[in-house]
C-alpha cells in the first residue's frame, strides 16, 4: 500500500512550527506542529478541543473566511491541519499567528461549545489551551515562509 506523505516525514527530528505538509493545486496544507512529536506533554483532549473551536471560529471570521477550508486535530495530539486555498504562504504564516494571538487572549464562552453545537461539549479546557497557546507563540512568533519546507 502506498505511504501517504505525513508519514514519510521523519517525525524524529521534527520540531514545533508551521509546516507546509502539502499542496494540491491551489489548496496547501499546513502542519501546525505544537509539540515535538512522540515527546510528551502532548496536547490534552479539553485543550485540543478548544483550540480547535477558537481557532476555526477566528479563521472563519477573519479577512480570509472564502479560503478557508478545513482546521482540524492531528489524532496524535502534537498539532493541526490547516487547508487553505490561494492565500500566499507568507500571508498564511501571518493568518496563522494573528490567529493564536486571539486565542491566548480569548475570554468568554467557547464558540460552538453547547450540547446542541458539539459532540462533546463538556470536553473543554480554555485555560489549558491559552498556556499551550502561549507557550506556543514565541515558536512561532517570527515564523518566515523559508521555514515551512520540513526539512529547514
Amino acid at each position: 500500500m502506498k505511504r501517504i506523505a505525513s508519514f514519510c516525514v521523519d517525525h524524529t527530528k521534527l520540531l514545533p512550527g508551521i509546516y507546509v505538509s502539502r499542496v494540491d493545486e491551489d489548496i496547501v496544507t499546513y502542519d501546525i506542529r505544537m509539540v515535538r512529536p512522540n515527546t510528551p506533554p502532548f496536547l490534552g483532549n479539553g485543550e485540543l478541543h478548544t483550540i480547535e473551536h477558537l481557532f476555526a471560529t477566528f479563521a472563519r471570521n477573519s479577512s480570509y473566511a472564502d479560503h478557508v477550508i478545513y482546521f482540524g486535530p492531528m489524532g496524535c495530539r502534537t498539532g493541526f491541519y490547516f487547508l487553505l486555498r490561494d492565500v500566499p504562504q507568507a500571508e498564511a504564516v501571518r493568518l496563522i499567528i494573528q490567529i493564536f494571538r486571539e486565542i491566548s487572549a480569548f475570554e468568554g464562552e467557547i464558540p460552538g461549545a453547547a450540547a446542541a453545537e458539539c459532540g462533546n461539549y463538556l470536553d473543554h479546557d480554555l485555560k489549558g489551551a491559552k498556556e499551550k497557546v502561549r507557550s506556543f507563540l514565541p515558536v512561532i512568533e517570527n515564523w518566515t515562509e523559508e521555514q515551512l519546507k520540513y526539512d529547514h
